[in-house]
């Protein structure tokens, strides 16, 4: 008898589920009639549509308070950071003189940064500008003074590290040459008095006596006024960042050599905290082994 019992009420429950997914006496789906189950589709729908036109409203205003040739805000440090090239996933210029191809990268990548800067193409693309003084481009009110000029820089001009009198930028006879370069600010405008930031570098104090003679392309390592300010890659499509070039002339060989490159300049100078260890400079390894 109770066996019986449960088959029924097991046949119940089964009906009742059924009755549940539809039910043709009240016509109702999942408990609902065709006409609550409208509502609850019009309530989200509406409500889902209104949430998309906040969000689009707010992006749109928050658009409106941005230009585009010019960030909003700056977050960046003060002091921009300065990098090195041939730079590949270190920073360090370690090579063998005998193992061509242990240099021969470092060839191929200073070839490939400096082809911008042949002569050829700068005069085809930018200005001869006048230097030591800022290169400034005001806009006229609300009309935007775009694409703005920039000034030549010559790849001539690192003499003896433009890989155009020495193709091996004096790795093959282990004296290298090493650019660098001033990270890019929108509007910045390094020196002041009409005195141009310049660059030197030198070994940290373990390996002072290890790091030689250098020598700067250009003189005295100097970055001009006439290369700032800088207005962006919207507004100043051509811009050749300047460049500096320091040739390692007697390095002690098979050793490491760990050196500090900064930037000099009356209103921008390293911080010296580790906390900010690319503020205003970089440091590198340089080894340069030899048989000997």
């Amino acid at each position: 008898m109770a066996k019986d019992k449960n088959k029924r009420s097991s046949g119940e429950m089964m009906a009742s589920f059924k009755e549940f997914i539809w039910n043709p006496r009240t016509r109702e789906f999942l408990g609902r009639t065709a006409s609550s189950w409208g509502l609850i589709l019009l309530f989200y729908l509406v409500f889902y549509v209104a949430l998309a036109g906040l969000f689009a409203l707010t992006m749109y205003v928050m658009l409106q308070t941005l230009d585009d040739y010019k960030p909003t805000y700056q977050d960046r440090l003060a002091i921009p950071g300065l990098m090195i090239r041939p730079k590949l996933e270190a920073l360090e210029i370690v090579y063998n003189i005998e193992d061509t191809e242990s240099w021969d990268v470092y060839v191929q990548a200073l070839d490939e940064f400096l082809a911008p800067y042949n002569n050829s193409q700068q005069v085809m693309t930018n200005y001869e500008c006048l230097p030591d003084r800022y290169f400034v481009q005001e806009d006229s009110g609300e009309v935007r003074n775009n694409p703005k000029r920039s000034c030549q820089f010559n790849r001539t001009v690192l003499e003896d590290c433009s890989g155009l009198d020495d193709r091996y930028y004096g790795y093959l006879d282990g004296k290298p040459c090493i650019l660098i370069k001033l990270n890019r600010v929108i509007g910045m405008l390094p020196g002041k008095d009409g005195q141009s930031p310049f660059v030197s570098c030198g070994a940290k104090r373990e390996d002072s006596d290890k790091i030689g003679e250098l020598m700067y392309f250009p003189p005295n390592g100097t970055l001009n006024l006439m290369y700032y300010p800088y207005y962006g890659k919207k507004a100043q499509v051509n811009y050749s960042q300047p460049l500096v070039a320091v040739k390692f002339l007697n390095v002690t060989v098979n050793e490491d050599i760990n050196v500090e490159c900064k930037i000099n300049a009356d209103n921008m100078e390293s911080t010296g905290n580790e906390r900010d260890k690319f503020a205003g400079r970089v440091s590198f390894r340089l080894r340069i082994n030899k048989r000997e």
